[in-house]
C-alpha cells in the first residue's frame, strides 16, 4: 500500500513538473515573439548565399552570446554557428538545427523589408532572397534559444543549436552544408546529440504542423546529359547527325521511366529535365546538346534502378539517331527520413503546439532537404510549419523558391513552441528511461 501511494505521488509530481515546463515554454514564447519577428525581418532584408553568410552568422553568434550560452563556435563548415546551452541538471544532448542561406532570386513581394541585395551568381548579376524561408528558420531557432536560456532549471541535459550554411548547396568547387558540418564533427565529441530536430516552412495554413514518419522529403540527384552528333548545315540535315532531335526524343523517353517502368505504388519518383542548350544559329545543326535535370526518389533500390534506366534510355535513344549520349548522375541529398519511433514519441508535442492542435500526417514531399544527412547519422524528426498568408488558400500561395514566397509572421511562435517542446520532451523522456 505504501509503495502504491509512493508511485502515485511520484507520477503526480512528474505530471506537475511536465505541466510546469509546458506552461513556461508557452509564456516565454509569447514574450519573445516580437523579437523573433524583428529578427526574421532583418534576416529577410539581408540575405546571403551559401558559404557566404558572414554577416548572418555574426548576428546569430552575437545573439547567442548575449543570452549567456556556455559556448558559441563560429566558422563551422565555413560560416556555420554552433551554440551549447547546458541545463542545470545532468543529462544527454539534443540538437536543434536551422539553415541560413538565401537563394539567387530577385524578390518581387513588395514587402517593406523586401531584399534589395544583389550579387554575382555564376558570372551573372542577380538578386538574393530568402525565397525558401530560411530567414524564418533562423529567427525561430533564435527564439527557442531565448526561451530555453531562460529556463535552464527545466533542462535535464544540454541543447546544441546548429545554424547550418549552404543548405541550398555550396558554390561550385566547394564543400558545404550539413554534410560538411558532419564531416567536421558537429555530431560527435563531448556534446554528441542523441537526437536532432528541425523544421521547414511551407505555404500551408499558418501555424499548422506537418509531419510524416519515415521518408518525408525526397532524395535529390543531379542529372547531366551530353548528346553528341555531327554538325552540318540546317538546310541539309542528312549531311550530319542532329543532336537536337535526339535530345528531344530522349526527353520524351525519359518520362516513360516513371510512368511505365517503375512501380510507383511502392514509392513516388520524378525525372525532370530543367535545361537544354545547344546551337547558336537557326541554320546550323550543332555538334552537341547539353541537358541538365533532377531525379527525385524515396526508395534506395528504386533510386539505383531509376539512375540505371535513365542512363540506358538516353544512350540507346541517342544511338538510334546515330548520336551518342554521355550521362552523369551526381548524387545529391538522400531521403529525409524521420525515425518512426521518435516520431511516434513526439507526436503529442506536435499536436499540442500546432495552431488549433492541427498536427497532420502528410504525403511525401518531392522537395529535398540536406537535413537528411543529419537524419542518416542519428534519430531525427523534421517537420513542416505552415506560413501561408491569412485569407489565401494554400494551393494559391506562392511556392518555396518563388520570388513571391511569403512567410506569415503569425506562424513564427508556433515554430518556437514546437522546437522548444520537442527538445524538452526528448530530454525529460531520457530521464524517465
Amino acid at each position: 500500500m505504501i509503495r502504491a501511494v509512493g508511485l502515485i505521488l511520484g507520477a503526480l509530481v512528474a505530471t506537475s513538473v511536465l505541466a510546469d515546463w509546458q506552461a513556461r515554454v508557452s509564456d516565454a514564447t509569447a514574450n519573445v515573439t516580437e523579437r523573433v519577428v524583428e529578427l526574421r525581418h532583418h534576416f529577410h532584408a539581408n540575405p546571403e548565399l551559401g558559404n557566404r553568410e558572414f554577416k548572418t552568422s555574426k548576428k546569430i553568434a552575437d545573439h547567442l552570446r548575449s543570452l549567456g550560452f556556455d559556448s558559441v563556435e563560429e566558422g563551422v563548415a565555413h560560416t556555420g554557428v554552433v551554440g551549447i546551452l547546458k541545463g542545470s541538471k545532468p543529462g544527454p544532448t539534443v540538437a536543434l538545427r536551422a539553415d541560413m542561406d538565401g537563394l539567387p532570386v530577385a524578390e518581387k513581394t513588395g514587402l517593406p523589408f523586401a531584399s534589395k541585395v544583389t550579387t554575382e551568381w555564376r558570372g551573372i548579376e542577380t538578386g538574393v532572397m530568402h525565397a525558401c524561408g530560411h530567414d524564418a528558420h533562423m529567427a525561430i531557432l533564435l527564439g527557442v534559444a531565448e526561451v530555453l536560456s531562460g529556463m535552464r532549471d527545466q533542462i535535464p541535459g544540454t541543447v546544441k543549436f546548429i545554424f547550418q550554411p549552404a543548405e541550398e548547396g555550396p558554390p561550385e568547387d566547394e564543400e558545404g552544408g550539413a554534410e560538411l558540418m558532419i564531416k567536421e564533427g558537429v555530431l560527435k565529441g563531448e556534446y554528441a546529440p542523441g537526437a536532432i530536430f528541425g523544421l521547414h516552412v511551407f505555404p500551408q495554413t499558418a501555424g499548422v504542423i506537418m509531419y510524416k514518419p519515415e521518408g518525408m522529403m525526397a532524395a535529390a540527384d543531379g542529372l547531366y546529359i551530353k548528346v553528341k552528333g555531327v554538325q552540318t548545315h540546317g538546310s541539309m540535315p542528312w549531311g550530319g547527325v542532329d543532336p537536337i532531335t535526339a535530345a528531344a526524343q530522349i526527353i520524351n523517353s525519359l518520362q516513360t521511366i516513371v510512368s511505365r517502368q517503375v512501380d510507383i505504388s511502392n514509392a513516388p519518383a520524378v525525372v525532370t529535365i530543367g535545361s537544354i542548350n545547344g546551337g547558336n544559329r537557326g541554320n546550323i545543326i550543332p555538334e552537341e546538346v547539353e541537358m541538365t535535370g533532377t531525379i527525385r526518389t524515396f526508395d534506395m533500390a528504386m533510386r539505383e534502378d531509376v539512375h540505371a534506366r535513365v542512363k540506358k534510355t538516353a544512350e540507346l535513344v541517342a544511338a538510334s539517331f546515330g548520336a551518342t549520349a554521355e550521362v552523369t548522375v551526381n548524387l545529391g541529398v538522400p531521403v529525409t527520413h524521420n525515425d518512426p519511433v521518435l516520431t511516434a514519441q513526439m507526436a503529442p508535442v506536435l499536436q499540442r503546439t500546432a495552431a488549433g492542435n492541427q498536427a497532420v500526417v502528410i504525403k511525401p514531399i518531392m522537395g529535398a532537404e540536406d537535413f537528411s544527412f543529419f537524419a542518416n547519422e542519428i534519430p531525427a524528426l523534421f517537420v513542416g510549419l505552415g506560413v501561408a498568408k491569412d485569407g489565401v488558400k494554400p494551393g494559391e500561395s506562392a511556392s518555396n523558391h518563388s520570388p513571391y514566397f511569403y512567410v506569415n509572421d503569425r506562424a513564427l511562435p508556433y515554430g518556437v513552441e514546437t522546437l522548444s517542446g520537442l527538445a524538452l520532451e526528448w530530454l525529460h523522456a531520457q530521464q524517465e528511461n
